[in-house]
């Protein structure tokens, strides 16, 4: 009896203990462009949803750029739009994934803000200052990162499991990978045109 009761509170034990996690990290090799506007993430995860963050990221145009260029969200953020500099400027993007947005133009100071509800990979523009372009990579889970200068990345707090790890970049291609995350895993990309 006292065996049997403990076997039972063993296993509820276990069955409510939180998965473990693990991180994936790596190395990008970049043929014609810098690694620096890469994006890894976790796809899609079947049965699983993830809730809206409640945070907001933020875009600032400064100098006449999108800081930072390249942005990555979990779907169903928002993000503030802030103008930094001394000439108004405007936000849209042409991308159908996007909605096709347009928030218009406002002043130094002002910022104005859009939520992200589809993954999606849209370019940033600004209709008075053509010469800018930035992006938001718009991805299904919390599990994502960009990567840094050097081609280097690192996604911290993945549970143990199987999944599909992609890589995005606005000018190179490169394939997904499957994975199987059990402590610290290492996946490697090679990106071209």
């Amino acid at each position: 009896m006292k065996r049997t009761l403990f076997a039972l509170l063993t296993t509820a034990v276990l069955a409510a203990a939180p998965l473990r996690a693990g991180d994936v990290h790596g190395q990008l090799t970049c043929k014609g462009a810098s690694c620096a506007d890469a994006v890894v993430y976790v796809d899609k995860i079947a049965g699983k949803t993830f809730p809206a963050p409640t945070q907001h990221a933020q875009v600032n145009q400064l100098n006449m750029k999108f800081l930072p260029r390249v942005l990555a969200v979990e779907v169903g953020t928002t993000v503030d739009f802030l103008n930094s500099d001394k000439v108004q400027h405007n936000v849209f993007s042409p991308d159908a994934c996007a909605d096709k947005f347009n928030l218009g133009t406002w002043p130094q100071g002002q910022k104005k803000s859009r939520t992200f509800t589809k993954e999606c990979f849209a370019s940033l523009l600004c209709l008075i200052h053509p010469e800018m372009e930035g992006f938001i990579a718009v991805v299904p889970t919390p599990y994502f990162t960009t990567v840094g200068a050097d081609g280097s990345y690192k996604i911290s707090e993945v549970p143990d499991g199987a999944y599909t790890l992609k890589v995005w970049h606005p000018k190179l291609k490169g394939a997904p990978q499957s994975v199987n995350v059990k402590g610290s895993t290492e996946a490697n990309f090679e990106l071209g045109h």
